[in-house]
Order: structure tokens, then sequence, then C-alpha cells
């Protein structure tokens, strides 16, 4: 098994009381789950950079990440990651699925209803965490 470790960044995107959600394509590990959207940090690109790519190739989207939401290490069995979730605001275009299976705009009370990739439910606890 390899366990290094591999840098993902992501955005929490929000919309007044809600936040955007990404359902994985069915072909891919952990297919069906939700997550944040975002992915892998390429060689010599800051987290940041990632993340602006990665919600253009994903959503069709500008983004402008802001500070850092929270950082996460999470062993899977097949890989270990660290999430960076930035807080990001879309400057240019509308959310498209371009990559994913479906897309959710959800409020902290909706969380329970929708299956997540393990990685983010530390971070789903804090978002429940800061707005109750």
């Amino acid at each position: 098994m390899d366990n290094r470790v591999t840098h993902v960044a992501a955005a929490l995107i929000r919309k007044d009381d809600r936040f955007l959600i990404c359902q994985r394509p069915a072909h891919k590990t952990r297919g069906l789950l939700w997550e944040f959207v975002g992915g892998k940090l390429e060689p010599g690109e800051t987290a940041a950079e990632a993340l602006v790519r990665e919600c253009r190739e994903e959503l069709g989207v500008t983004v402008l990440p802001q500070d850092v939401f929270m950082e996460v290490d999470h062993t899977y069995p097949d890989l270990t990651v660290h999430l960076t979730l930035f807080n990001a605001t879309i400057t240019d275009g509308k959310p498209k699925l371009l990559e994913h299976n479906d897309m959710k705009w959800i409020t902290p009370d909706e969380i329970p209803d929708y299956a997540f990739c393990p990685a983010d439910e530390t971070i789903l606890q804090e978002i429940i965490r800061q707005t109750s």
C-alpha cells in the first residue's frame, strides 16, 4: 500500500445560507459520495492555484480562493489525503456539471441527508458548529 500523502485543495463556496456540494462520478473511487469541489495539486502548483484550475475544469467557473477554512488529514484504504479547504467565491460563470454526477446547494441542517466522503466529515461538523 502506498502511504504517500496526496495534497488536495477544495472550495467552500457559499450562497446566502447554503454551500455547494458535488457528487463524485460513479466510476471513480468513492463514487457517488458527496464532496466539496476541488482536486489534487499538480507538481509546482500551490493549493490556491490548484483550486482555481479544478473549479474551472470541474464546474466551468472562476473562483477566488480566500482564507483557509480548515485543513484535514485523512487516511483511506488506498491513499492518505491532506485536504486544504478554502473559503472561495465564484467570480465568473455559473456552475455546470462537467465532471460530477450532480451538485446541490445545501444548508448546514441538510448535511445529514447526504453521504459524504469520509475526509469531509470533520469539516462538515465544523460547518454545523459555526452555524448552530
